[in-house]
């Protein structure tokens, strides 16, 4: 049976906090693997380590600044070839429907629903991710990030544009309510 390595991304659409890609090929089922928007945190975060131990994973983080040099699908790019770089599998799927240019990558929409390396990659990029911008909310606690995870709710523009940007904020990203 060939090897097959699901991979999906965390913070893509944020205004703050880290771009986060996750590969993974499973060494055996785990139970309870779902798209990680569809399960509550609790369970992403319990999931998590049985993930870790189970599977052959690898993660990569683009911070705000290197996706305001780069671009955001520069930066996916760069995260899909590393993790064809670290992970030998027979078929990389990719959630979603580009490529962004690289080679050997087949993509499905909402795989990370229906295919179980697909949702584990969801689940280890979404933690990663929430993880690191809650310990930006111990920093900037004026800007609520441990509520709305870095996207761009009302009340984060608000708190933007009350405190201005940190160096957790993607500066390039043009956001409506702000400029």
């Amino acid at each position: 049976m060939p090897s097959l390595c699901g991979i999906d991304e965390a913070g893509r659409g944020c205004i703050a906090g880290d771009l986060v890609m996750a590969g993974v090929i499973m060494n055996q089922p785990i139970e309870g693997l779902m798209d990680s928007k569809q399960i509550s945190e609790k369970r992403r975060e319990a999931l998590y380590p049985q993930i870790i131990e189970n599977t052959q994973y690898h993660i990569i983080s683009f911070s705000p600044q290197e996706i305001d040099k780069w671009g955001l699908s520069h930066c996916l790019s760069q995260g899909l070839e590393a993790i064809q770089a670290h992970l030998q599998a027979d078929i990389y799927l990719y959630d979603g429907n580009q490529t962004f240019g690289v080679l050997g990558i087949s993509t499905m929409v909402k795989a990370d629903t229906k295919i179980a390396q697909v949702s584990a990659a969801s689940i280890l990029a979404k933690v990663t991710h929430d993880r690191a911008i809650i310990e930006a909310a111990k920093k900037y606690p004026d800007y609520g990030f441990e509520k709305h995870k870095g996207y761009g709710t009302k009340a984060h523009i608000a708190a933007i544009k009350e405190h201005g940007y940190t160096e957790v904020h993607r500066r390039s990203f043009r956001v409506k309510g702000l400029k």
